[in-house]
């Protein structure tokens, strides 16, 4: 009797894959599906400022819904996920340095409404895989912008004017991270603050990415 209990309770309780259902693995991102996302070219974006931009896979398919999982619908477990696959991604451009990792901060009316800025858990998850340290005051977001996916580039970036704050400098060179970059439009805004300051010394990373 005990045993068919326990079996009862780890059957009632055993996590399914969010993206297939399958629970023989018993985790909230089975190895099929996360294998099923793929890395774009090992090599920068974009430049932006003399700044290199990496994204690591394209903003479709499991790793659309990995990162809506995250940010809209309080899959936090997931964060882990997206960092693993941020960091096996940064991992292959051996770049080296003690880096300070920068999540793009929400605004205190957006964080408040979501109850949690869903790139600090990702920051979180990368810095424990990494050995870095996170920064979550470094920078603030002291507008609450309107949504950017909507909005040209010339939008975007007048939708972002003013709206980051470098709170202090640092030496330590900068690894921003974000989940989606499609213009390039945050991360620009966000090092333009940072060379303010005088700090040069900065990459930035994206989950994914989207074709135009």
């Amino acid at each position: 009797m005990k045993k068919f209990l326990l079996d009862l309770l780890d059957w009632i309780y055993k996590k399914k894959c969010y993206f297939c259902g399958n629970s023989k693995e018993s985790l909230k991102m089975c190895s099929k599906c996360y294998d099923k996302m793929t890395f774009t070219p090992i090599n920068a974006n974009r430049i932006i400022l003399g700044v290199n931009i990496y994204t690591c896979g394209y903003y479709k398919d499991i790793m659309q819904k990995l990162i809506r999982g995250v940010k809209y619908h309080n899959q936090k477990e997931l964060a882990f996920y997206q960092a693993r696959f941020m960091w096996e991604y940064w991992q292959k451009l051996n770049l080296k340095g003690d880096f300070t990792v920068i999540p793009v901060p929400l605004s205190d009316k957006r964080k408040k409404k979501r109850k949690y800025n869903h790139m600090e858990l990702v920051a979180d998850e990368f810095c424990k895989l990494s050995g870095y340290a996170y920064d979550f005051e470094l920078i603030k977001r002291i507008k609450d912008t309107k949504p950017q996916y909507n909005l040209k580039r010339k939008d975007r970036m007048e939708n972002l004017k003013n709206a980051f704050k470098v709170t202090k400098t640092t030496d330590k060179p900068i690894l921003i991270i974000d989940d989606i970059c499609t213009t390039g439009s945050t991360f620009e805004s966000m090092i333009t603050e940072l060379h303010k300051k005088g700090v040069y010394n900065i990459t930035c990373l994206a989950t994914a990415t989207v074709d135009f």
